[in-house]
C-alpha cells in the first residue's frame, strides 16, 4: 500500500473517530444520562441476537446502492436515480411475485432479474437525457426519483392494492420470500447476494478494460475522448449497471422476510444513504460492505439509545454530517499527506543510491 492509500485510509478513519467524539460531547449536553447513553449507542447491537440481527438486515440494502452509486460516480456521473430505481425495483418484484404464480425458487429469481432491468432502464434516463440534451444528470434525476414515486404508488393503488388494509399491496406469497439464513433473525439470502454483487463490481471496475475506461473517464474526461475512448458508451454503461444494481437491491429488499406486502408510499432514502456508503468506500464496491456495516451499526445503536435513554436519532444525522464533511474535504489533513508522499520519495531515492 503505498503513502496516498494509507493517507486516504488513515484520513477516513480520523475523519469517523473525530464525527464520533463530537457526538458523544453533545450527548453530554443533551442527556441527564450520557455515560449511559453512550455505552448503550455503542453496545446496544451486541445485547441480542436479534439486535445483532438487524444490523445485518440493514446492511443488506446499503451494500446494493452503495455499490452501483461507487459505479455511477466512478465515471464523473452524479446520478441520484438510484432511489427511484430502487424503490422501481421493489415494485417490479411484488408485481411479478403477486401476478405471474411461480413455483418457490424460480418467483425470486425472476422478480429479482426484472426488478433489475427496471432498475437499470430508469437510471440510463438521465444519462440519454444528458447526451441527447445536454441536460445535468445531478437535476434530471433528482427530479425522476419522485417521478418513480408518484408512478409506483399510481400502480400500487390501482393493479396491486388489497382493499383491506389500505395502501399496501394484496401479501405476497410464501413462494416468492428469500431464504432465511439465521433463524429467529430476518437475515437472508439477500446478504449473500450483495457481498456478492460488492465483489463483481470490484472485478468491473478494477480487473476490466471496461472499468478501467470508466474510471479514467471520471478522473479526466478530455484525457479519456482523446484517447479514443467512447465517452457516450462509458457514460451509458456506468448509468445502466449502477442502475441494475440499484433496481436488484429493491427487488431483494421487498421479497425479504421484514416485508409481507409492497407498502411503499414514501421514498425510502436507500438512494442518499449510498452516497455516505459511496465516500466512505472511495468509490470502491468492495469497502461498500463495511462501509455498511458501519453505517448499520450505527443506526442500530442509536435506535437502541432512543429507545431507552432520552437521546433522539437526530444523533446518528450530525455524526453522517460530520464525517461526509471532513471526508470529501481535500484540504484536511493535506499537510500530513504531502509529508507521507515527500518521505516515501526520499526513501525510493535512497534506495536506488545505495543500488
Amino acid at each position: 500500500m503505498n503513502s496516498a492509500k494509507r493517507f486516504d485510509l488513515f484520513r477516513m478513519l480520523f475523519s469517523v473517530l473525530i464525527a464520533l467524539l463530537i457526538s458523544f460531547v453533545l450527548i453530554f449536553f443533551v442527556s441527564e444520562e450520557p455515560v449511559t447513553a453512550i455505552i448503550t449507542l455503542i453496545t446496544g447491537p451486541f445485547k441480542s441476537k436479534r439486535n445483532l440481527g438487524n444490523v445485518v438486515e440493514a446492511m443488506v440494502p446499503l451494500i446494493f446502492t452503495g455499490t452501483g452509486v461507487c459505479i455511477m460516480f466512478s465515471a464523473n456521473q452524479i446520478n441520484l436515480a438510484t432511489e427511484g430505481g430502487f424503490h422501481l425495483g421493489g415494485l417490479v418484484a411484488a408485481a411479478v411475485a403477486l401476478k405471474f404464480g411461480l413455483p418457490a425458487g424460480l418467483s425470486p429469481l425472476v422478480a429479482i432479474c426484472l426488478a433489475a432491468l427496471a432498475g437499470a432502464v430508469f437510471c440510463t434516463i438521465p444519462a440519454l437525457m444528458k447526451i441527447k440534451t445536454n441536460s445535468p444528470e445531478l437535476v434530471s434525476s433528482l427530479m425522476m426519483n419522485y417521478l418513480s414515486l408518484w408512478f409506483c404508488t399510481f400502480l400500487l393503488m390501482h393493479f396491486l392494492q388489497d382493499p383491506s388494509v389500505g395502501s399496501a399491496s394484496y401479501k405476497l406469497p410464501a413462494e416468492s420470500e428469500l431464504f432465511t439464513l439465521v433463524q429467529g433473525t430476518n437475515i437472508h439470502v439477500g446478504l449473500i447476494l450483495a457481498i456478492l454483487v460488492a465483489v463483481l463490481g470490484y472485478l468491473f471496475l478494477f480487473k476490466t478494460r471496461t472499468g478501467y475506461e470508466l474510471r479514467l473517464t471520471g478522473e479526466n474526461e478530455n484525457f479519456a475522448r482523446y484517447s479514443g475512448i467512447n465517452i457516450v458508451k462509458v457514460v451509458l454503461l456506468s448509468q445502466l449497471v449502477g442502475g441494475l444494481v440499484a433496481g436488484m437491491g429493491g427487488g431483494v429488499e421487498l421479497l425479504s422476510p421484514i416485508y409481507s406486502r409492497f407498502s411503499w408510499v414514501s421514498l425510502l432514502g436507500y438512494g442518499w444513504d449510498a452516497i455516505i456508503i459511496c465516500t466512505l468506500a472511495r468509490k470502491n464496491p468492495l469497502y461498500t460492505p463495511l462501509a455498511a456495516l458501519f453505517l448499520a451499526y450505527l443506526r442500530t445503536g442509536a435506535s437502541i439509545m432512543a429507545r431507552y435513554t432520552d437521546v433522539t436519532l437526530e444523533i446518528v444525522q450530525i455524526t453522517q454530517g460530520i464525517i461526509i464533511l471532513l471526508v470529501v474535504a481535500e484540504q484536511f489533513l493535506s499537510g500530513m499527506k504531502h509529508r507521507m508522499i515527500a518521505k516515501e520519495a526520499k526513501a525510493s531515492l535512497k534506495d536506488g543510491e545505495v543500488a
